[in-house]
């Protein structure tokens, strides 16, 4: 207390900030204890808010945490706040044209008020929700780098707190974005993004949990400057195409409020942004000796329709080799990899010159045609439902297993009130080996790309399944060939299995990608651009977008739209969406050749679901003594039974003969051998055993015997039964008074007819021992 009380004086000064440098004298344990405050400020902060056109904002602020990471800042979307930070730091080799950013976004419980359920009580693996959101960051940031950035850059987002009303995944895209902004990376940013609803065909801005529910779109839109889309994510409804872009043209509108404040927001705390040196800028007499060694001979090999993928990529790969020995020794001093480098740079201008200028894809098609397409279901007997879907070299094939609705998996609470949690009566999985693009590689856990590309098909799938379907579903699509989107390919696929398993769908979907070249003045203003329709791996990789699109007939249920360029205009991404809805109709007539309709005629191997109401006093007959009955008949069967709500028992058979095998069982043991006793009769009834808290009593043979509680047994309040000379084999007279409504026991009482001399029935047949 004496040191505390000597301190104080320093201590005070201290906590308002003030500079001194002074010994102690008071205490001997703190003669050298100095406290030195050179700053009068502790925590800077500069924040904005972004006001939307119905009212709603968003409040981003930086200077307050994390001020030893190259860039951070804090977003609140009502009381949902993620907290981003960014660091870069430079490579010891680094690697031409890659730009190694990594993106981590991980979920708190306690963000949510909650405690983790798992075992250790602590954040294990990043899940699903976790994935995704990382990938729609990192696809909203990755195009904004400068060419020639090559250090490593990690963004690292923490879910602060959670209101249970908005996705932290826009919040998360905009705070990325901030932090970026702020920094000293290099980075040609900010960008804006909303979440844009569709609710009676009005579009509705960050859209709540409820208002989410009632619309029949969810789009998380990211925009920069000038009204240029970067990423599109979403899923509807059956969403109509103008009423899709108008809420595109609408989102991108509405990224521009955030776009300015992050703008002011980096003018006041914002750091200079780093010099760095590009590996990319080539020596143009490098560039000219690239392009007279090969230049017509890749022209020779994109032009020759005759080959396919592997063919293709040997000619090209034969080539790089030669070339790149060449640049070697005319330029001494030139390694390996600025040698593939510029290789590269020309094999892709020589193949983007073709499209722009001669209109010509390597495989021979116009910009608007789409690849061969065949379809092919029921593969195999014992399948519930199964497809093959090929288009070109692309090849998928999905199957379709039910189970017990039962076996869902368990809602997590925390996904509950992150937006991560939906409906899992449906759930697809997607798979992608290394043999379908010639590979090898070892098998492990499911990659961040298979996660993506799954949850799109899912998202392009789900609207479509009925809602009282009796089942639990799982899609599986295996992607035996790849050349080309193979996450459209599951949609056209998934479609048939699902169809070719009998489940009734409200219409069939099909997907297809689209992607686009385009040609950039010395003003970095676009020049040209072509759209190309169903592309091909290479045009993905040579190409500037990614805009995959699926649905019905009658309108769009996913789209997903991933830009290589700075942004691309509102134009283009109409072009888009028109071109592939074209292409979307067209591969809807092929596989309406195939199967038009969902199967009516169940197959052997379909499952069977009954639910029997088993009467309260009856489970325990069910049951058997602890639960023998059950295990019995689920081994001897194959059957699965649950215990629903009201006493209902959920039966799931494998197929029909198992159904009704289990069915025979369970008609025994609830079949009715007891007399039909009348509420309020008179019966007789003789005394089996002697208890302590009543006697054990039967109406009539074969029954269970009952406890007749000592309340029931006299007018008299009596600890045991003996006081009243009552022995085992003695008939005594007892009312019915029916059955327990929540238990099933039976009610009797001998008290209430202990003044009256009235005749009972006697169900016995025996006499009385």
């Amino acid at each position: 207390m004496n040191l505390r009380m000597a301190l104080w004086p320093q201590i005070r000064l201290f906590r308002l900030g003030c500079h001194f440098e002074k010994p102690w004298r008071r205490s001997r344990y703190a003669r050298n204890v100095r406290f030195l405050c050179t700053s009068p400020h502790l925590r800077e902060k500069s924040e904005i808010r972004a006001e939307f056109s119905n009212g709603r904002s968003m409040h981003i602020e930086t200077g307050g945490l994390a001020r030893l990471a190259d860039g951070a800042a804090v977003a609140t979307l009502g009381d949902t706040t993620v907290l981003v930070t960014a660091v870069s730091k430079s490579r010891n080799s680094p690697s031409p044209g890659f730009m190694p950013l990594t993106v981590d976004y991980r979920q708190k419980y306690a963000a949510a008020g909650r405690i983790p359920s798992n075992y250790f009580r602590r954040e294990l693996a990043p899940t699903d929700k976790e994935i995704l959101t990382s990938r729609i960051i990192d696809r909203s940031v990755r195009p904004l780098f400068p060419e020639g950035y090559c250090n490593d850059t990690q963004l690292t987002c923490q879910l602060m707190a959670v209101d249970g009303l908005h996705d932290p995944d826009v919040v998360s895209i905009n705070a990325a974005s901030a932090a970026l902004a702020v920094s000293d990376i290099p980075w040609r940013g900010p960008v804006g993004s909303v979440r844009v609803g569709l609710i009676d065909g009005e579009v509705v801005i960050h859209p709540t949990r409820r208002e989410l529910s009632k619309s029949t779109l969810n789009l998380v839109v990211t925009g920069a400057e000038q009204n240029l889309v970067v990423m599109l994510e979403g899923g509807g409804n059956n969403v109509l195409q103008q009423n899709l872009m108008k809420a595109i043209k609408t989102g991108v509108k509405e990224c521009q409020h955030i776009v300015r404040g992050i703008q002011q927001l980096a003018k006041l705390s914002g750091k200079p942004k780093r010099s760095f040196t590009n590996p990319l800028l080539i020596p143009q007499e490098l560039l000219e000796a690239a392009r007279t060694l090969c230049e017509i001979r890749l022209q020779s090999i994109f032009t020759d329709f005759s080959h396919n993928k592997l063919s293709r990529d040997e000619a090209v790969n034969k080539l790089r080799g030669d070339v790149t020995q060449k640049l070697m020794q005319g330029f001494p001093g030139t390694d390996s990899l600025i040698a593939n480098e510029v290789f590269s740079r020309t094999a892709k201008n020589v193949f983007r010159n073709l499209i722009l200028d001669e209109d010509i894809r390597c495989d021979g098609r116009s910009l608007h045609d789409m690849r061969m397409i065949s379809c092919e279901v029921d593969l195999y007997r014992t399948l519930h439902g199964s497809a093959l879907f090929q288009r070109g070299q692309t090849q998928v094939q999905c199957t379709v297993a039910f189970d017990a609705p039962e076996n869902i998996p368990k809602l997590d609470p925390l996904l509950e009130a992150t937006g991560g949690h939906k409906d899992r009566n449906f759930i697809l999985h997607y798979t992608f080996p290394s043999f379908a693009t010639n590979e090898v590689s070892r098998s492990g856990p499911v990659s961040r790309r298979e996660v993506g590309h799954g949850a799109l098909a899912e998202k392009a799938l789900r609207p479509l399944l009925p809602t009282n379907f009796p089942f639990a579903i799982l899609l599986t699509s295996t992607v035996m060939e790849s050349n080309g989107s193979s996450s459209m390919a599951t949609v056209c696929g998934g479609s048939l299995a699902l169809m070719d398993a009998g489940v009734n769908l409200s219409s069939p979907a099909a997907g297809v990608a689209v992607g686009l070249v385009t040609r950039y003045n010395t003003s970095e203003q676009l020049q040209e651009y072509k759209i190309l329709t169903d592309i091909l791996g290479i045009e993905d990789y040579m190409g500037d977008m990614d805009f995959k699109l699926a649905g019905t007939h009658k309108g769009i249920t996913a789209l997903q739209a991933d830009v290589k360029v700075p942004g691309i205009p509102l134009k283009v991404v109409m072009e888009a969406i028109q071109q592939g809805t074209e292409a979307k109709g067209a591969v809807l007539a092929i596989m309406r050749e195939t199967l038009a309709q969902p199967c009516e005629q169940n197959k052997e191997t379909m499952p069977a679901l009954e639910k029997i109401v088993v009467p309260p006093n009856k489970r325990s007959r069910v049951m058997g003594p602890g639960g023998i009955n059950i295990r019995k008949l689920q081994s001897e069967t194959g059957v699965q039974l649950t215990w629903q709500e009201d006493g209902i028992l959920s039966v799931f058979a494998p197929n029909q003969s198992s159904l009704e095998e289990a069915r025979e069982v369970l008609n025994e043991l609830l079949k009715d051998n007891e007399p039909t006793l009348e509420f309020g009769s008179i019966y007789t009834a003789t005394i089996v055993e002697l208890r302590p808290q009543g006697v054990m009593v039967t109406l009539y043979d074969d029954m269970p015997p009952v406890l007749l509680h000592n309340s029931q047994l006299d007018t008299r309040k009596i600890q045991h039964p003996s006081v009243l000379s009552l022995e085992a084999g003695q008939q005594i007279k007892v009312k019915y008074y029916g059955r327990d409504p929540a238990s099933g026991h039976m009610r009797i009482s001998r008290r209430a007819l202990q003044a009256s001399n009235i005749v009972a029935r006697n169900l016995h047949k025996t006499e009385p021992v």
